[in-house]
């Protein structure tokens, strides 16, 4: 698939400023719509709502991390197969061996390119 084929993103990261700008650069690189999640409450909510095409992932947030987020997200039969690409600061998750382990599609680290993100996505996810 094309990178310019019409998706549907939910990212849940709590950082407001690093939300903002991935949001920007997907939508302008990519033509791809983002769902911003702040909490890992707020993004299981909006999965449910949206059924995006994937979840773009931090893992160390307050109250619910990306961790509870994806045991929620595995053992919900309606979620479990939206895949889900981690874009976190914990740079050893982006390792093939933490990949497999967390049954996720793809690791992006912190810090990234904001530019580069949708292209990234789209090679993870092969689109």
């Amino acid at each position: 698939m094309s990178i310019e084929s019409q998706k549907n993103i939910v990212m849940i990261d709590d950082d407001e400023h690093i939300c903002e700008v991935v949001q920007f650069c997907i939508e302008i690189f990519s033509k791809w719509k983002v769902a911003i999640a702040r909490s890992g409450e707020e993004g299981l909510a909006a999965i449910n709502s949206v059924r995006p095409d994937a979840i773009l992932l931090d893992m160390q947030m307050p109250k619910m991390d990306g961790f509870a987020v994806l045991e929620e997200l595995q053992t919900d039969p309606q979620l479990a197969n939206i895949p889900v690409v981690l874009l976190t600061a914990h740079v050893e998750l982006t390792e093939p061996q933490n990949i497999a382990r967390l049954r996720v599609q793809g690791a992006i680290a912190k810090p990234c390119h904001p530019t580069q993100i949708a292209s990234q996505i789209s090679e993870i996810l092969g689109w």
